[in-house]
C-alpha cells in the first residue's frame, strides 16, 4: 500500500474555550483527505467564509496545530518531524496565499523573495546558477524576468505579484502546492491567466494542487475534483463535472444557482421559500436552518457522507438510502 505524501486523518480545529469557559468555534471537524497520491491532480475545496477552507490549508502547512486528529507527511506526524524529514516537508509542500502584496517587504526589491529560498535551501552553488534558476521559474509562471527583477513590489501589478509567488514556489520543485484563494485579489481579466498557469503546473510538471476558493465557477474551470465545505464539514465531494452539473447537496445546489448565467430572464440568485426553519443550534445538520428540505431527522441525526455514485458523495439525509462513506474514505470518490 502506497503511503500518501500528505494526509489529514480525522483532523479538527477548535478556537476559543479554555479555562474561563468562553464560547468556542469549531473551525474544522473530522476531516480526512490525502493529497499527492496517484496521478497529479487539482482538488478544489469550495465554500463560503467560515466554512473551514483556510483552516484546512493552515493545518496542512503546519502553521496551525490540529485540536484533534493528525496531519502526516509520508506517514509521519508533521509535529514530530525534525532534521532532514522536516526539510523535505518544507520543500515538497509549498503555499500560494491570497494576498501576494502581504508577502513582500516593500523595502526590498522583488528579487528578495526569490533569492531567499535559493539561499536557504542551497538550491544553487553560484550567483549565476541562482539567477538562471530564478529566471526559469519566472518564465514557467508566465512572466518575463526583465520585467520583474530589480523592481519593488508596488511597481508590479497584482497579477505579476501573484505569479511571482508561483515562481517562488516552483524554485523548490514541490510535489504539492496549497493555493489559498490565489485569484480573489486580482482583476477578472487576470484570473484566467493565473488559473491556466496552475493547470500547466499539474499537467506539465506533475504538481498536485489543493485549490482553496469561495468561487465555484473557477473551481469548475480548473479542478479535477471538488470538495464542498459548509460550517467546518465536507458536505459534498466528487469529480468537478459531477458536483457542478449534478449537485446532490442542497448547499451545493444553492452555490450552483448563484453562478451568474448569460440570460436576461433568469435570476442570478436562487431564491429560497419563506418557511420557518429551525435554529442551527437545535439541528444536527448544520445546513438545516437554510435548507428547504429539512426533515425531523435533520434535527436529531448528523447526516453522514453517502456514496451516491462511483465518484460522488454527499452528506444529506435526502440520500439516506445510499451506503455511508466514512470521512476517512473521502479519497475513494475523488478521481
Amino acid at each position: 500500500m502506497t503511503v500518501p505524501l500528505l494526509q489529514a486523518e480525522r483532523v479538527g480545529r477548535i478556537y476559543g474555550g479554555g479555562l474561563l469557559g468562553t464560547a468556542h468555534t469549531v473551525a474544522l471537524q473530522d476531516f480526512s483527505l490525502s493529497v499527492g497520491t496517484g496521478k497529479p491532480s487539482i482538488t478544489a475545496v469550495v465554500g463560503e467564509s467560515g466554512s473551514g477552507k483556510t483552516t484546512l490549508a493552515r493545518l496542512l502547512l503546519g502553521l496551525t496545530p490540529p485540536t484533534s486528529g493528525t496531519i502526516r507527511y509520508r506517514g509521519e506526524d508533521i509535529t514530530r518531524l525534525s532534521g532532514a524529514s522536516r526539510r523535505a516537508y518544507r520543500t515538497d509542500i509549498q503555499a500560494i496565499f491570497q494576498d501576494p502584496y502581504g508577502v513582500f517587504n516593500p523595502f526590498y526589491r522583488v528579487d528578495h523573495v526569490l533569492t531567499t529560498p535559493v539561499r536557504k535551501f542551497r538550491l544553487a552553488s553560484s550567483r549565476s546558477e541562482a539567477r538562471t534558476l530564478i529566471e526559469q521559474a519566472l518564465r514557467t509562471a508566465g512572466l518575463r524576468p526583465e520585467e520583474i527583477l530589480g523592481r519593488y513590489p508596488h511597481q508590479l501589478s497584482g497579477g505579476q505579484r501573484q505569479r511571482t509567488m508561483v515562481a517562488r514556489a516552483l524554485l523548490l520543485k514541490p510535489k504539492i502546492i496549497i493555493a489559498d484563494e490565489p485569484v480573489s485579489m486580482v482583476d477578472a481579466s487576470l484570473r484566467a491567466t493565473i488559473l491556466a498557469s496552475l493547470r500547466r503546473l499539474t499537467d506539465e510538471l506533475g504538481i498536485s494542487i489543493l485549490y482553496i476558493t469561495h468561487d465555484l465557477a473557477t473551481a469548475f474551470q480548473v479542478s479535477d475534483n471538488i470538495i464542498v465545505m459548509y460550517r467546518a464539514t465536507a458536505v459534498e465531494a466528487g469529480r468537478a463535472d459531477t458536483v457542478v452539473q449534478a449537485p446532490a447537496h442542497p448547499y451545493t445546489r444553492l452555490l450552483v444557482g448563484s453562478i451568474p448565467q448569460v440570460s436576461l430572464t433568469r435570476d442570478w440568485l436562487e431564491t429560497e421559500p419563506d418557511v420557518q426553519r429551525p435554529d442551527e443550534r437545535d439541528a444536527a445538520c448544520r445546513f438545516a436552518d437554510r435548507c428547504r428540505f429539512t426533515m425531523p431527522i435533520c434535527l436529531t441525526d448528523r447526516p453522514p457522507l453517502s456514496r451516491i455514485g462511483p465518484h460522488h458523495a454527499a452528506a444529506c439525509h435526502l440520500h439516506g438510502e445510499h451506503a455511508q462513506l466514512a470521512a476517512k474514505d473521502l479519497n475513494d470518490v475523488l478521481a
